[in-house]
């Protein structure tokens, strides 16, 4: 009990953290009354909210949480990823949602935390459930670095600084260009977008484009920075990466603008009735990839870490079923395995066979 109480503090402590923030203003559509907004009215998690999510989750029974056997892993070697090809695109699934691309030769990061814990703790917080795929400290230069918004899980301080000095461009949302620098991160090697910003060189376009969420590391900063997904448009294949985000008419809108995608890597896990605003039920980020236009579905943001009361393995159990029901071809391959676009692969029901 005292295991799962001081997990619950710390996730909860996470959301309330008191970190003050300096008040900045942006020249942006999305921003408002001194902070970030999204383009539909969405409940905002207030303090006496998350009180009572930490009350249920005391009060709650829970069943399979985290997995009791060992979930697989493909472990990658500098020498795997150097092998791959350059006229293809490559991608590789590190853990929730930190994905590694390589495209026309260049290796790309998407929001990487491969810390053990997402907290601002290092001895305590939701633990990852299986290793990291690749050891941070042995990865090869980084190109770049793609963020989708500031929270814990998706922004880890430990693994940007260890990238900082062997990564050429970090690519972020509208103020979280401040943390990278407080960080150590050089000034020239940031770059901050506004929705719909597009940045383009020989390999890609990167558009930063819209999501339905929030931002915040503390008590005193939420909305202080802006959220939000990334489109990448490559000569051998075009990707959408969600970031966090609640059903919304936006995916349409970067669906017409934008698709179609030969893959949308799609939240699908963390969801609940009291913040469905924010996050995605499994059926939701369905119907996102077809709004999206997608071809392949890979779902993220699921089986590393347990970040709220559904059972570990539910996430990719009901995106299977709704993927099936209407006809999109789902990716589910596991931590470390490389999905290369265009080519054949039978995909596997991996956490059918983990406790």
């Amino acid at each position: 009990m005292f295991k799962i109480i001081s997990v619950l503090l710390v996730g909860v402590f996470t959301m309330l953290h008191c970190v003050s923030a300096d008040k900045v203003t942006y020249q942006s559509a999305q921003f408002a009354q001194d902070k970030f907004v999204n383009s539909e009215p969405t409940e905002q998690p207030k303090l006496s909210k998350t009180l009572a999510i930490f009350w249920r989750y005391i009060r709650e029974k829970r069943h399979n949480a985290s997995p009791v056997s060992s979930i697989p892993i493909n472990t990658l070697k500098i020498a795997d990823i150097a092998e791959l090809t350059n006229n293809q695109v490559h991608i590789i699934k590190l853990g929730h949602s930190s994905v590694l691309l390589k495209l026309a030769g260049e290796i790309w990061l998407i929001d990487p935390v491969l810390s053990e814990r997402v907290s601002p703790f290092s001895f305590i917080g939701p633990k990852r459930f299986h290793e990291s795929p690749v050891d941070v400290t042995q990865l090869p230069k980084i190109d770049k670095v793609l963020i989708s918004h500031d929270h814990y899980d998706h922004l880890d301080q430990q693994t940007i600084k260890q990238l900082a000095h062997n990564t050429e461009q970090f690519l972020v949302p509208l103020g979280v260009e401040r943390t990278l620098k407080k960080w150590g991160v050089a000034d020239d090697k940031i770059s901050a977008f506004d929705w719909w910003q597009t940045t383009t060189n020989e390999v890609a376009t990167v558009t930063f484009t819209p999501t339905q969420h929030f931002s915040g590391r503390g008590l005193f900063d939420g909305n202080q920075t802006l959220w939000g997904s990334w489109v990448i448009d490559s000569q051998h294949g075009k990707i959408f990466f969600s970031g966090d985000s609640g059903y919304f008419a936006g995916f349409k809108q970067i669906g017409d603008k934008l698709g179609p995608f030969d893959v949308t890597l799609i939240e699908t896990g963390a969801y609940d009735k009291d913040w469905h605003d924010i996050h995605m039920t499994p059926e939701q980020s369905v119907q996102a990839h077809l709004d999206l236009r997608g071809k392949t579905m890979m779902p993220i943001h699921n089986s590393t870490f347990d970040l709220a009361f559904h059972a570990w393995s539910e996430p990719l159990t009901r995106v299977n079923q709704a993927a099936e029901d209407n006809s999109v071809t789902l990716a589910t391959p596991i931590f470390g395995e490389v999905l290369t676009i265009g080519a054949p692969r039978q995909n596997q029901k991996w956490w059918l066979s983990v406790d």
